[in-house]
């Protein structure tokens, strides 16, 4: 009898395990019109998506399948272990019948724990999910936005209103509790809630109802090569991406062109988020591009339950309002600190280049309590900025800003830097050129240092640096450009302990005020 060869043998073995192999990986695509899901929307696909994330979840998890065409769906849930596939030509559009988006589930709406809209994509208490692919995913968010626009105080409530009123008696309030009065809350367009190792990758999206991604209470979270795109102007709240309370979060590679802030990093508002008291932390931004929006990047104002250890770096900005925004207000409460942003580049900004504005609404002084925001140990370095105004510093007076840094930036401005109760600043190897007003200005400051401060176009008849009740201040190593004519302005009673060493200015470019005390000048 003849023998078979053992290498024969073992080939179609190995033939067989492979084939068992890309079986059981043929099995873990879920393809939504195997499901019923039409593909030229002629149809609501709800259902059978629906149907095909169950029987994924069913088999311990999977892929479910969007092959090119067009879907028309409700709210898609997700289940634990579940990627959704969009495909190259695929297009998922969502309807914009406001019942498909009941019931009500468990959001947070603005950093306020509610029972609201389902978000068009909605998670709750599971792990390992994703949305993946090169397909477009439309929110159709227009009569979204129509509503909240032409919304009348003393209009009729409508039966969401009433449903959102029956469902949230006892919730905690803002301190402005208009837009929990009003009880029309627009869904994010996705938002993830207490769940973990979240991948969204490749999509694009657009047209959302209100925020376009919000992973919310969610650890581990990739935002990779992602597009959004909500028109500008015609868009209100549609933020780009918005992780709130969250841990471990990576977004990079991202392009975004928004109605509001393009990238923002919440934690809650108010004592709603002081009660929770879950912070946004560990956040990595990085190799992104912003064009349209209110703020590039941008912290708070619902920063309640801290803001801490976030990098932002390798980043564009064109054509935004702001580039990157730090915003709070009294009876906010929590801390933004150990923040890091470098290696930016901005043009076209609109408004400021860099903001720290702890009044981002105007509210009278009150004792220090839980309710006193803070913003501490913020660092900004290698930055060009083609801007209105450079940078404007604002802290309140119970609470200055404190330890915070510029080096090597370079600002092309109409306005220069103003810093306003802050303590423990640092500019070093700051360039600033304006065309109007002077490119430094310090009001009630407590330890300056200056080192190397450069204007390469000064305005003959402005200061380049004013200093007001400035106290502790170092100025050094700093050479002005020939043709400057006033460099160094010291007012207000308050000023005191001012040290000018190894510059290269003479006194007929300083002008110290009367109400100053000269000896609290000491020059090295």
């Amino acid at each position: 009898m003849k023998r078979s060869c053992p290498g024969v043998i073992h080939f179609f073995l190995f033939l067989m395990v492979c084939c068992v192999g890309f079986s059981a990986a043929a099995q873990q695509y879920y393809d939504v019109t195997k499901f019923g899901a039409k593909r030229d929307s002629s149809a609501k696909a709800t259902q059978a998506i629906k149907k095909a994330i169950d029987a994924a979840a069913k088999a311990g998890g999977g892929t479910v399948y969007f092959p090119a065409g067009k879907y028309l769906t409700g709210p898609i849930h997700f289940k634990s272990n579940i990627t959704l596939f969009i495909d190259a030509g695929a297009e998922l559009h969502f309807s914009n019948d406001f019942d498909d988006y009941l019931p009500m589930v468990e959001s947070r709406y603005e950093g306020v724990d509610v029972t609201s809209f389902s978000p068009l994509f909605y998670a709750n208490n599971v792990e390992n999910i994703a949305i993946t692919g090169r397909g477009i995913i439309d929110g159709h968010g227009k009569k979204w936005w129509d509503f909240v626009e032409g919304y009348k105080a003393d209009q009729p409530r409508s039966k969401w209103q009433y449903e959102f009123d029956r469902l949230n008696k006892d919730i905690l309030l803002p301190d402005d509790p208009k837009q929990m009065k009003r009880g029309f809350l627009r869904p994010p367009l996705v938002q993830f809630m207490h769940s973990k190792n979240i991948l969204i990758q490749g999509v694009t999206f657009r047209n959302s109802p209100f925020w376009t991604i919000n992973p919310e209470f969610c650890d581990n979270v990739t935002i990779h090569a992602v597009t959004v795109l909500n028109p500008q102007r015609l868009a209100p709240n549609t933020d780009g991406i918005n992780p709130e309370s969250c841990s471990n979060v990576r977004i990079s590679d991202c392009f975004i062109s928004v109605g509001d802030d393009c990238i923002t990093i919440k934690s809650g508002k108010d004592q709603p988020g002081r009660a929770k008291a879950k912070p946004a932390e560990n956040y990595s931004i990085t190799n992104c591009t912003m064009l349209s929006g209110h703020g590039g990047v941008v912290i708070g104002s619902e920063m309640s339950g801290d803001v801490k250890k976030i990098t932002i770096s390798n980043c564009v900005f064109d054509g935004t309002d702001r580039g990157i925004r730090l915003k709070t207000v009294r009876g906010r409460g929590g801390v933004v600190e150990d923040i890091r942003v470098d290696n930016i580049i901005m043009k076209n900004i609109k408004d400021q280049a860099i903001v720290l504005d702890m009044e981002y609404a105007k509210s009278a002084p009150e004792p220090v309590t839980e309710r006193t925001p803070t913003f501490r140990n913020i660092r900004f370095s290698n930055i060009t900025a083609y801007t209105n105004e450079a940078m404007y510093i604002n802290g309140i007076e119970e609470m200055p800003v404190n330890e915070i840094s510029l080096h090597d930036v370079v600002f092309e401005a109409q306005r220069g830097i103003t810093i306003r109760n802050a303590k423990d600043i640092q500019l070093q190897n700051v360039r600033v050129n304006t065309t109007v007003g002077s490119s430094l200005k310090a009001d009630n400051v407590e330890r300056l240092l200056v080192n190397g401060f450069e204007t390469a176009k000064p305005i003959e008849d402005k200061f380049v640096i004013t200093l007001n009740n400035t106290r502790g201040v170092s100025l050094q190593n700093n050479w002005p450009f020939s043709d400057t004519k006033k460099y160094l302005e010291i007012t207000g009673a308050d000023s005191r302990d001012i040290n000018l060493r190894n510059n290269l200015f003479t006194n007929e470019l300083i002008l110290v005020g009367k109400e100053v005390d000269t000896k609290e000048i000491k020059r090295n």
